[in-house]
């Protein structure tokens, strides 16, 4: 099995975990309106919790967060932190204008739910975001891509900006968020982990 380099948090140690399958997004030049609306979008502050506007939705979260937490208990071992990454999951893909089921694939196709993943390119995290978006868009700490919801935000605001470029064409936005743009391997990984996913309302 082909291994990769991880950091561990708190930790000058490195060790060999399972391979992160991130090919790297590409630097591209970014208008200054883009970049403003990036970085907006990615400093903005979380709720506490999550609002509703009807009772029936309120209810439908809490069922997904039921079915969903069932589903990983395989890939994170205590209740509190399936329910804190689920949370954030749902809030930021939401936010995004994302299927929280899609990232959730992505991030299993990505990292196999690893905080701590590092790829061969050196995309970092549960959405495996490459450093230089840190300096493009956020403060330049790289070691904040290791942050749960940093991380997540990241992922899901760079998912939707590529998504808005390829004019919604998920398989093409995959591609490019990948670095695999027109190359169907890693769009149909994500599809295929997506399935595993679904959430029936």
């Amino acid at each position: 099995m082909i291994t990769r380099r991880a950091c561990v948090a708190g930790s000058a140690s490195l060790i060999l975990l399972p391979s992160a399958r991130a090919g790297g997004q590409l630097e591209e030049p970014l208008a200054d309106s883009v970049r403003t609306a990036l970085s907006a979008a990615v400093r903005e502050p979380a709720p506490l919790e999550p609002v509703f506007r009807t009772s029936e939705r309120y209810f439908d979260y809490l069922r997904w967060l039921r079915e969903m937490n069932d589903r990983l208990r395989k890939r994170k071992a205590t209740l509190q932190e399936r329910t804190d990454f689920l949370k954030t999951v749902w809030y930021e893909a939401t936010r995004a204008r994302l299927d929280p089921g899609l990232v959730l694939g992505l991030i299993q196709v990505e990292s196999a739910f690893r905080k701590f993943a590092v790829s061969r390119v050196g995309a970092r995290g549960y959405m495996q975001v490459m450093p230089f978006w840190m300096r493009l868009i956020g403060d330049g700490d790289v070691g904040r891509l290791f942050h749960m919801q940093t991380n997540l935000r990241f992922g899901c605001v760079i998912l939707r900006h590529y998504l808005d470029r390829e004019r919604e064409d998920l398989f093409m936005g995959l591609g490019r968020y990948n670095g695999s743009r027109g190359k169907p391997e890693y769009p149909n990984a994500v599809f295929a982990a997506a399935k595993q996913w679904v959430f029936a309302a």
